[in-house]
């Protein structure tokens, strides 16, 4: 029998050694709340928890942020520097860096764990259709969409996701966790 320990090497960027179903493969460059250009792959090596929002929402979305800040508070301390945090906009004519700033700094997600992202319409759809989130702008200012909060490995490999408002996270936490923490083999830790 043969053990393979876990290689913790970086993956070069663009790699191909990257599973066939990450989400480090999308060619796609986003914006951040702090206006610096982000590609999915530059959070590799992260658990990414990750909802689609838009910040002008007054229905859904603020349960979903509060779903979020729930999900970050209950994180074990052990794996709080593991896990990044990704709202991604569905309104990226509304939604500027400015805006997702000021959306940040109001909701008390603005420290480095919390990462808000605007795309283009085009690479918003494709991200959406990765995680089975589906939305429509039904107004100028109001948009119907699914409310489902995904969980990526640190290879960038879907492995959980929950759907809902207010419901319980815990299994979601425990699915952090077990992706956060070290995985204990037969000689030890690898």
């Amino acid at each position: 029998m043969l053990f393979h320990g876990c290689d913790s090497t970086p993956k070069p960027t663009g790699s191909s050694e990257w599973n066939e179903l990450s989400v480090y493969h999308l060619p796609d460059d986003w914006m951040t709340q702090n206006s610096d250009s982000l590609a999915f792959e530059d959070l590799q090596g992260q658990v990414l928890v990750v909802v689609m929002i838009y910040t002008s929402c007054q229905a859904a979305c603020p349960r979903l942020v509060a779903d979020m800040r729930r999900i970050e508070q209950g994180v074990q301390r052990s794996s709080k520097d593991q896990v990044t945090y990704v709202l991604v906009s569905i309104d990226p004519k509304t939604d500027t860096p400015g805006r997702l700033k000021a959306f940040a700094m109001d909701n008390g997600m603005d420290d480095g764990r919390w990462v808000f992202l605007r795309g283009s319409e085009e690479s918003v759809r494709t991200f959406a259709n990765v995680v089975a989130v589906k939305y429509k702008q039904i107004s100028p200012i109001d948009f119907s969409h699914s409310n489902i909060i995904t969980v990526f490995d640190k290879d960038g490999v879907m492995q959980y996701q929950q759907e809902g408002l207010g419901t319980d996270v815990s299994p979601l936490l425990d699915k952090i966790h077990t992706l956060s923490t070290p995985k204990r083999g037969f000689l030890g830790w690898f």
